[in-house]
């Protein structure tokens, strides 16, 4: 597949997730085919202190895999970025501890997750919050302008990694973190998961190998590389989302057992700019 493509299934998928949390339905990895067969991977994420105040919409279109916003560390006054921001929930959360002086946008390249959010962003009230339409390879935002970036089971979905995180890279200022929660990849995978189009779609076929992702965020200029899992998906879960995507169930689910995660990402831009 090309990056077009994936960027327009992505895209399209992600689209119907928004109008299927704005008619009452709820959503997970992806809203297709698959998308109630990976509740272990989506299910359970926030605390219900969290998000007793934030409307019921913002929480039905997370599509995530973790929570960011608990494992960052954001201060007051601190300017944040979600990437592949969805329906809010991370930006309300986000913007509720950097608080007045602080600012919380979400990229988001879907303009139906748009709607979405900025309707929630009535409904909640909150005034630190700005929504913006684009690519998190092609981020609206200049250099050296973010504190902390911040996404949730959205990197895996790129089809260009390496650009992804060069505009997070470009955009962060010296000395900002990435905090990010993504699927990732421990070992090899059988062809047939990265061949599927099902399963990009469930945030696993485009997940890293744990060492890529070391590596690549490192290429980019990023220090302070830590990757903690946080659920590690066993051969039962995937049972359940392989049936959905067409293939041998019992063949394929012993090979992936333990192999793929959810996982916290940490890296940081170094204060001080190498000289080429």
């Amino acid at each position: 597949m090309s990056t077009r493509d994936i960027k327009k299934l992505v895209k399209a998928e992600y689209a119907q997730a928004a109008l299927q949390a704005k008619s009452g339905g709820s959503s997970c990895c992806g809203s297709g085919s698959v998308s109630t067969k990976v509740d272990f991977i989506t299910s359970n994420l926030y605390d219900s202190a969290q998000t007793a105040d934030l409307p019921a919409d913002a929480l039905a279109a997370s599509l995530g895999c973790g929570n960011p916003t608990a494992l960052a560390s954001l201060n007051p006054g601190e300017v944040v970025l979600d990437l592949g921001s969805g329906g809010g929930i991370d930006v309300f959360l986000s913007a509720r501890r950097v608080g007045a002086t602080g600012k919380a946008y979400g990229l988001d390249m879907t303009d139906e997750m748009l709607d979405l959010a900025r309707e929630n962003q009535r409904k909640a009230g909150v005034e630190n919050v700005e929504f913006l339409k684009g690519e998190i390879e092609h981020i609206p935002l200049p250099d050296n302008s973010v504190d902390v970036i911040i996404s949730n089971c959205v990197i895996n979905l790129s089809a260009d990694k390496d650009r992804a995180f060069a505009e997070a890279y470009r955009v962060l200022k010296p000395g900002g973190r990435l905090a990010v929660s993504d699927v990732v990849v421990r070992g090899p995978v059988p062809p047939e998961i990265r061949l599927s189009v099902e399963l990009w779609m469930g945030c696993v076929a485009g997940a890293l190998e744990e060492s890529d992702y070391r590596q690549k965020l490192g290429r980019t200029g990023f220090t302070e590389v830590h990757v903690e899992p946080t659920r590690i998906y066993r051969a039962d879960d995937a049972k359940d989302f392989l049936a959905g995507a067409g293939l041998d169930v019992e063949r394929i689910a012993s090979q992936v057992d333990g192999k793929f995660m959810s996982a916290f990402i940490r890296a940081r831009k170094p204060v001080t700019q190498e000289r080429s």
